[in-house]
């Protein structure tokens, strides 16, 4: 019957590694939880590939995950994990003290066993990405697009200069009306809007009462939370509309979705190109969320064995119906 065949070539195993998902991205949007005040979860990236200018050539980007507010840190290569932790503390940790969590990819500075130790000293959750899906740290990815436009538009003459306007970049980014909280990161971070050459707070608002209604601090926080959860769920309701339910359970077995010219620890291939897009099968031996799954990969593998549900695909053999 037309079920059988089917039913017959959607088990074929070759198929199912050799042929592109072509289904909604799988797996529904699971947004990070909001945070109940500010500088309780940052995120950290790295902006990389930028001139040399003074002794610096790469840029940290931290950003508040409650407040949007951001610092824009010049580095230099090579950095290392005890690097970046002084930088952390000199420009961060004095004003905000030690942070509840940190989202960040996984860099090698964030993997290092010293970042790992300071900061479970310290009693500060690290939440790494999955590997090889960086849409989990989305928003600092963000941020990184909006101060290497920034460069862009105004250091296109003179590249090499970038890190003397890295402080206006951030001021910048700080004072810009955000979408999601419906105020600048500045606002929300400290309650008023700042003074600008030429331009005082009091003039930037025409009626008084309204004026002083908006400064008041616990009304601020009140109206950023309401901000934040709409946010949030407008972009998880957008978000899933082209997207498709997609979920495993422990001791399912899965093909996994990588990079042939990459992940060669994985399972080795004779030729890049027409080699299989999905690899195995792997067990999941845990289900750390509704989109993030851990697998039983080989022992010489050397990729983090957590992955979202997107690079997943469930095995179908002919006694499954």
């Amino acid at each position: 019957t037309k079920i059988q065949i089917k039913q017959y070539v959607q088990c074929c195993s070759v198929c199912q590694q050799a042929k592109p998902d072509r289904a909604a991205s799988p797996g529904l949007l699971l947004p990070l939880p909001i945070p109940t005040k500010p500088w309780d979860m940052i995120s950290m990236d790295f902006v990389e590939g930028l001139p040399q200018s003074s002794r610096f050539n790469c840029l940290l980007v931290i950003v508040d995950k409650r407040t949007k507010f951001s610092y824009f840190l010049p580095l230099s290569h090579p950095y290392t994990a005890t690097s970046v932790a002084q930088l952390f503390i000199q420009q961060v940790y004095k004003v905000h003290g030690l942070l509840g969590a940190i989202v960040s990819d996984r860099d090698p500075v964030f993997t290092s066993h010293f970042w790992q130790e300071l900061f479970k000293a310290g009693g500060t959750q690290l939440r790494l990405s999955t590997a090889n899906h960086p849409q989990t740290d989305g928003k600092t990815e963000r941020v990184n697009q909006c101060v290497e436009t920034f460069l862009r538009c105004f250091m296109q003459a003179c590249p090499r200069r970038w890190s003397f306007w890295i402080p206006l970049a951030q001021f910048w980014y700080n004072n810009s009306h955000h979408s999601a909280i419906g105020m600048t990161p500045f606002k929300a971070m400290f309650g008023y809007e700042p003074r600008h050459w030429g331009i005082t707070a009091e003039n930037t608002c025409s009626v008084p009462v309204l004026k002083s209604w908006i400064e008041e601090r616990d009304t601020i926080q009140e109206l950023l939370q309401q901000h934040l959860n709409r946010a949030r769920q407008l972009m998880k309701s957008q978000a899933d509309k082209k997207r498709s339910f997609r979920t495993f359970e422990v001791g399912d077995q899965v093909y996994l979705k990588l990079q042939p010219y990459i992940q060669t620890s994985v399972a080795p291939r004779e030729n890049h190109k027409l080699a299989y897009k999905y690899y195995g099968p792997f067990p999941t031996i845990a289900k750390i969320n509704e989109v993030a799954y851990k697998l039983q990969l080989p022992p010489q593998a050397t990729i983090h064995p957590m992955f979202h549900a997107s690079l997943l695909r469930r095995v179908l053999n002919s006694g499954m119906t």
